[in-house]
């Protein structure tokens, strides 16, 4: 009897653990994706004044946009890279999250990372844009 409890304790032990740990990385993944979007929002600012003044077309000014962005970043201390084009401003931002109880099995950290554009619009395009 005892050896089935050492093991199943062991087991229990276990799935806390990735229960746990996967609970942290999934909250980590949604806190960098606020910040990507974020970031990418502020890119997305980043309108080329003289397109918009002498034609009315909104248009990105990349290299602001993508500069913007990663300063966006930068004050918020996480790491990540922005790109941009004459629409949209595409943010990536990578965090790593130590583990509580995985680290018992050797697994120190997890990476995780997300995505996030935002598009530089004219106008009001229908309900809730």
């Amino acid at each position: 009897m005892t050896p089935f409890v050492v093991l199943l304790s062991v087991v229990l032990v276990a799935v806390a653990g990735l229960v746990l740990d996967a609970g942290l990385a999934i909250s980590a993944k949604v806190q960098a994706l606020d910040m990507a979007q974020s970031a990418a929002r502020a890119g997305a600012q980043q309108l080329d004044l003289y397109a918009y003044r002498t034609r009315g077309v909104a248009r990105l000014d990349t290299g602001r946009a993508a500069s913007t962005a990663r300063s966006w970043l930068a004050s918020a201390g996480v790491s990540g890279d922005a790109s941009a084009t004459a629409t949209t401003v595409t943010v990536t931002v990578r965090r790593t999250t130590r583990t509580q109880l995985m680290q018992l099995v050797g697994v120190r950290s997890l990476n995780v990372s997300a995505t996030a554009t935002a598009t530089a619009v004219q106008g009001v395009t229908g309900p809730n844009t």
